[in-house]
């Protein structure tokens, strides 16, 4: 079985350059429950990391994506697999699952 490692990172307040789109917390949601059915065989771990909250216990990794979106490199909710970048700001099934398709081995 294969595995990933999805975080989302995110805030309360809807990115102001992502009118109309879902908050960053429902787009987790969607993103779990879409894609737990989707990849029926994939061990998918999912992480949500509030922005604005979280400060302790975050990787340097999740750090870098956090300074990226505060100095408006990258929107948020901003999703991750396996620690590598995906999507920003209105994130797009398409995206994620060409992604998924491309680089884990779908059983």
């Amino acid at each position: 079985m294969s595995k990933a490692s999805i975080v989302v990172y995110g805030a309360d307040v809807i990115c102001a350059s992502c009118v109309n789109a879902p908050s960053s917390k429902d787009t987790y949601e969607w993103l779990e429950a879409i894609l737990t059915r989707k990849y029926p065989n994939l061990n998918i771990e999912y992480t949500y990391i509030d922005i604005e909250k979280q400060t302790e216990n975050l990787t340097d990794h999740d750090q870098q994506f956090i300074e990226r979106i505060n100095e408006d490199e990258l929107f948020y909710p901003l999703v991750t697999i396996n620690d590598e970048y995906v999507a920003d700001g209105y994130i797009q099934l398409k995206s994620i699952t060409k992604f998924m398709d491309q680089h884990l081995v779908v059983e």
